[in-house]
């Protein structure tokens, strides 16, 4: 059996361990380890040991702990809560509130780390407990907060397009333009469907009930300047260095848990136990994210060496079809190879694969480039192999991960929605960039 055929069979077995419930990452080690060693012999521990150790050596991930140390100190002090509660008193009368405070969070989270993993979880920590208490549906609450979470991928400074710029050619300062506005698009769609099908059906957010709103506009003014201006400031401070250059995602981290841990005493919330129950989580929290990202990448560079990825695009390069039609099967094959594999290797080995033939089509590379990045966005959203779910799994562990997936699935249309948009109407993706850097 050749070894790309190895790997279509690899990934059936992956599909198949997930639907019978084994434990994602040790799925992806063992079957990487078994299939690999199928295909290529005892060089499959080697690239074990160098991909583990190339996720460990990775510094923007030390910002994972340090974000997830932040959020659980804010949630646990109930400095997000009243956050929340903020939300909530200021639009008391409208169903589905904090999904508004949920992708607000999410589109600055997003912004400041391009870390999906730290995102959804941070986003989980925040709100889910909130949401259960305002009876809030979980379906959608952990639709909106995977998707938020995804954000990350695209809208900027993200990592994935600093990367991507150089690969394809185009600058990395026109990706970010092309970038921004789809990527508000997509968390203003999030935002505006929750609240629709809460005015449709007010019980999936329930408004605050008469019995709990503020006695005057003064008390939730007051209520919304206290619940909302610590976090804000917290939230510029750690974001506000990374976006304007003075630190690296993972310095930005540390100033956001510093300042985390600084408020909870202004406020008196600190004590021994909940600094130690803190840490212990981030600890577990932590651990749960970085095996994963670890054993993703460890699966991901064996399906690469066994060289099915190879073998499907150069299929797709012999068809003699449209343009826009090879196009559509490009991004199809993205999506699928976006199950198994990390943004990394589809970047820096598909995309040149692709990039003669993109050319040869005549396609904007800007354009293009921003297409695969909403594809990509997509695929963290698509069941069964979709992280997301697993970050919110471990730090919603009431909530099934069945529900989990019917929400992310109602997300997953949004995404393809705005991918369809984005190919249809390229002017989305290039009319910043224009106006920007047009001489």
């Amino acid at each position: 059996m050749s070894p790309e055929i190895i790997g279509i069979w690899m990934i059936v077995a992956l599909l198949t361990g997930i639907f019978v419930g084994f434990p994602i990452a040790f799925t992806l080690i063992i079957l990487g380890i078994l299939f690999g060693y199928a295909g290529f012999g005892d060089t499959v521990f080697h690239l074990m040991v160098f991909q583990f150790f190339q996720v460990m050596r990775e510094q923007t991930l030390a910002s994972v702990p340090l974000f997830v140390f932040m959020g659980l100190l804010l949630e646990q002090a109930g400095l997000l809560e009243r956050l929340f509660r903020s939300v909530q008193l200021a639009l008391a009368r409208v169903h589905g509130s904090l999904f508004i405070a949920v992708m607000f969070c999410a589109t600055i989270f997003a912004a400041a780390t391009g870390i999906v993993g730290a995102s959804v979880t941070l986003l989980g920590i925040m709100a889910a407990r909130t949401m259960d208490r305002s009876k809030y549906d979980v379906q959608l609450s952990a639709g909106i907060i995977t998707a938020g979470g995804t954000l990350g991928i695209l809208i900027p400074p993200s990592v994935m397009l600093v990367v991507m710029g150089p690969v394809i050619g185009v600058p990395v300062t026109d990706l970010f333009a092309g970038a921004l506005l789809p990527g508000l698009a997509l968390a203003a769609i999030y935002t505006i469907y929750a609240l629709v099908r809460c005015q449709l059906n007010p019980a999936l957010g329930p408004a605050l009930p008469v019995e709990e709103h503020a006695d005057s506009k003064l008390a939730v003014l007051k209520e919304f300047l206290q619940g909302l201006v610590p976090p804000a400031v917290l939230v510029l401070a750690s974001l506000g260095s990374i976006l304007f250059g003075f630190a690296t995602p993972t310095e930005g981290a540390a100033v956001g848990a510093a300042g985390s841990l600084f408020l909870t005493v202004v406020y008196r919330k600190l004590t021994r136990k909940l600094l130690y129950d803190s840490v212990l989580k981030t600890l577990e929290v932590s651990c749960l994210i970085l095996f994963l990202v670890a054993s993703s990448n460890f699966f991901g560079a064996v399906f690469s060496r066994l060289g099915t990825p190879m073998m499907m695009t150069q299929a797709l390069l012999g068809l003699d079809l449209p343009p826009m039609a090879l196009l559509v099967i490009i991004m199809a094959v993205i999506f699928l190879l976006a199950w198994p594999l990390e943004w990394v290797p589809i970047v820096l080995i598909f995309l040149p694969i692709m990039l003669p033939m993109v050319k040869e089509l005549g396609f904007n590379l800007t354009w293009f480039g921003i297409l695969v990045a909403v594809n990509l966005q997509t695929a963290w959203l698509s069941p069964p192999v979709a992280l997301s779910a697993y970050f919110l799994k471990g730090v919603a562990p009431q909530w099934e991960l069945a529900d989990i997936y019917k929400g992310m699935v109602q997300f997953m249309v949004l995404q393809l929605t705005g991918l369809v948009l984005v190919m249809m109407f390229p002017q989305l993706v290039l009319w910043l960039p224009g106006v920007l850097y047009t001489k």
